[in-house]
Formats: structure tokens, C-alpha cells, sequence
């Protein structure tokens, strides 16, 4: 996919909670912030023993509908960390970091530079 209409690529970490320090590396993910949730090989996740827990649907932009599943993993970019629900992608699935990621992460993306950025500080609700 060429590098064009803002979209860029990074190096992302992942890694099971539940074995901890046993991690791989997944390089030149497609940041999507179109995206909700993150898309990862299937084969990468076993590889990790991360465990299906959920099944999504997915609308794609010609309507139809995928079933897949996801699992939870830490996620580390660019020196921080978090954990999100990731998709199980199939061969032929795009590789992707998807906004939820990000969200987590306290990133946003600067489209001129094509990086990602601090977010700042995020809301919260306090009593008065």
C-alpha cells in the first residue's frame, strides 16, 4: 500500500498478560484511525498463546460483513504501553492500529508529519 492521504506505518510490540515478558514485534503497522480495534496475523497471536475471547462483525466499505475473533494483548509503541482487545486477522487482512489502540496509548496522529504525538492530558471527571 503506498504511503499517501496521510497514512504511515509504525513499529509495534506485543505481548501476552499472561506471559508476561515473552514478546514480538511487529513492523511497519498501517496506523487507521478508520479503524476501532487493531489487526494482528492470527499466527502471531498463537505464537504469543493469546486466547480468542470474543467475536466481532466487521462492515467493510462494500458491505459486507467479516466474523473474527479477538483477544487481549499488551500493545508497545514508541516507549508506551496498553492493553486493548486485538483482531485475529486472516490471511489477507490488512495489519492495522486501529483508534482504540491509540486512545489507550494517549496518542494522536499529526497528519503533516505523519507521526504520532502526545495527546496531552486526557478528560476526567472529578467532584466539585
Amino acid at each position: 500500500m503506498p504511503n499517501d492521504m496521510g497514512s504511515f506505518r509504525v513499529d509495534v510490540e506485543l505481548e501476552n498478560p499472561a506471559r508476561p515478558g515473552q514478546r514480538r514485534t511487529v513492523r511497519s503497522v498501517l496506523v487507521d484511525t478508520g479503524a476501532e480495534l487493531s489487526w494482528v496475523p492470527a499466527e502471531l497471536l498463537e505464537s504469543l498463546g493469546v486466547e480468542r475471547n470474543n467475536q466481532w462483525h466487521f462492515r467493510q466499505a462494500d458491505g459486507t460483513v467479516l466474523e473474527r475473533w479477538t483477544g487481549i494483548v499488551i500493545v508497545s509503541v514508541a516507549g508506551r504501553r496498553t492493553g486493548d482487545d486485538v483482531v485475529f486477522g486472516e490471511p489477507g487482512d490488512l495489519v492495522l492500529l486501529g483508534s482504540r489502540t491509540l486512545e489507550g496509548l494517549n496518542f494522536r496522529v499529526e497528519p503533516v508529519t505523519k507521526q504520532l504525538v502526545d495527546a496531552g492530558p486526557a478528560p476526567a471527571a472529578v467532584a466539585g
